[in-house]
């Protein structure tokens, strides 16, 4: 009997469990879940015939080594800094090895070795990164196919709420682990954008004003993935005055995210007891010692006196159009101002007072949103406990998006991913967007679940059958894994929209 070992049990886990479940006795397979929490294991496998949950610490050694020992393949689901402690022992035991995490320098030194022992280690095998990889690369051999050049290549994802639960200020709950959540961006960016490296800083990275438009939803904000240029070379687009991996929110919730980096409460180091700590307590702790008092009169008293400023300049511009007869009304109506190139320009008097209402809506939107989303956090929580022990500000954070950001029984989420590319054939220039939209079924059978889950079960059973037979360190950027892999994800209702402009 093959065993297939998982290493972890957590949000991730749910689709994959159940997907494999449905191969095990008709293949005479064994599946074994292994987590710190057996009774989490337990739920998850649900009573699915061939299947054990077992407690493990995949720390010890020893018990890491007998369980991969017993395997005949082996799935991580646990954080990306424990999958090398499973790599390590999956290569001497002579183990094959799937996760859905970015391959680190960790694993990549291992590359060799795993090649010489003719072993698969099959990173990157999730959503993003995963999906994103295969649907991104099977377009692009698409074009090459046709003689194309790729001119432009941007590929945006997100974990969301879907819209129907949709219920916060921050337009957000947490599908997937809130840690990753808490720390994304804190390295920086870099792209290629219009043929120039361009470097984003961590406080610059939340911007919500950088939007795009996704057919069926409408604009969302982006944010760059914190390496796109690397890609470009697996991807063979490094001649591409444009290579972006994004990840996609909305815009209201990057312009909440950049509040709460100048707040410092995305900060690792400076730490507080939080036993009997409720978190109301925190954030005045945490705010009198970060200046949230000039913040506030940064943030707020500054855009509330444009706003006034705007309604002054608005209220004299509407008195001035009423002291006028109606014989010089319509002379009025159009007169001469210059732009910033110096050149003279034509205003009409409506549009300067509806650019100028909107400005002032704009304005105390943003003064409001950037309390209420704070209020949300907790800032006016005084019956939520901590009682965490010594953390830090990102610790607390991370608690407090668990309790105010979770998905309820019946909240579902949604995935989101969209490709843009510019490419040539033939002298013509064509435009192709392709977009996955997969809403979530509950708060279990999350899409973000689904979409990590299901192309991990589904390489792992083709590597099992004998129809995947690569060796050595790999993504799914290949056609022996991509076209399999994203023909059965249509079974499930993970397929892409395309649409193909010719200009």
């Amino acid at each position: 009997m093959k065993r297939i070992l998982i290493f972890g049990a957590g949000k991730s886990s749910t689709c994959l469990i159940e997907y494999l479940g449905k191969f095990l006795q008709s293949n005479n397979w064994l599946l074994t879940v292994a987590d710190a929490d057996l009774v989490q294991a337990q739920t998850k496998l649900g009573g699915i015939a061939n299947t054990e949950a077992i407690t493990a610490d995949v720390t010890d050694s020893i018990q890491r080594k007998n369980l991969i020992q017993s395997a005949e393949i082996v799935i991580s689901l646990l954080p990306p800094a424990l999958h090398y402690l499973v790599a390590i022992e999956c290569l001497a035991s002579k183990k094959n090895l799937l996760t859905a995490s970015y391959i680190d320098d960790n694993i990549k030194s291992l590359s060799k070795q795993i090649a010489d022992s003719q072993l698969l280690f099959l990173c990157e095998m999730g959503l993003d990164p995963g999906i994103d990889h295969m649907s991104a690369v099977k377009l692009i051999h698409q074009i090459r196919s046709l003689g194309g050049s790729i001119h432009s290549f941007k590929s945006h994802c997100g974990g969301l709420v879907s819209p129907q639960s949709d219920d916060n200020p921050w337009h957000y709950k947490i599908s997937w682990n809130p840690r990753n959540i808490v720390l994304a961006g804190k390295a920086g960016a870099h792209s290629k954008e219009n043929g120039q490296i361009k470097h984003y800083r961590y406080e610059d990275l939340f911007d919500a004003n950088r939007v795009v438009e996704v057919p069926e939803l409408g604009y969302l904000a982006w944010y760059p993935n914190r390496d796109s240029l690397s890609y470009a070379r697996l991807y063979d687009t490094e001649d591409a005055h444009t290579f972006v991996r994004t990840t996609l929110r909305d815009p209201e919730f990057c312009f909440g995210w950049k509040n709460i980096i100048d707040l410092k409460l995305t900060d690792e180091t400076v730490q507080y007891d939080t036993d009997g700590m409720t978190l109301q307590q925190f954030f005045q702790l945490h705010f009198n010692q970060n200046g949230f008092s000039d913040w506030i009169e940064k943030q707020l008293t500054a855009r509330f006196a444009q706003t006034k400023s705007l309604l002054e300049k608005l209220q004299e511009l509407l008195a001035a159009e009423e002291e006028v007869d109606e014989a010089k009304k319509s002379e009025l109506q159009d007169f001469m101002m210059v732009d910033n190139a110096g050149e003279l320009m034509d205003i009409n008097i409506d549009e300067v007072k509806n650019k100028a209402a909107a400005t002032v809506a704009g304005q105390m939107h943003e003064a409001n949103l950037s309390l209420k989303q704070l209020f949300f956090l907790g800032m006016d929580d005084d019956s939520t406990f901590i009682n965490k022990g010594r953390c830090s500000a990102a610790d607390v954070l991370q608690f407090s998006l668990e309790q105010k950001l979770r998905l309820k029984a019946d909240d579902k989420d949604m995935i989101v991913m969209m490709h843009e590319l510019e490419y040539s054939v033939d002298g013509k220039s064509h435009f192709v967007n392709s977009s996955l939209i997969v809403q979530g079924e509950d708060n279990l059978r999350t899409a973000m679940a689904k979409t990590v889950g299901l192309p991990l079960g589904i390489a792992t059973r083709l590597i099992l059958e004998g129809k995947i037979k690569l060796t050595g360190l790999h993504i799914p950027i290949l056609p022996e894994i991509y076209n399999p892999v994203m023909k059965e994800l249509e079974e499930y209702d993970i397929r892409f929209q395309e649409s193909n402009a010719i200009s």
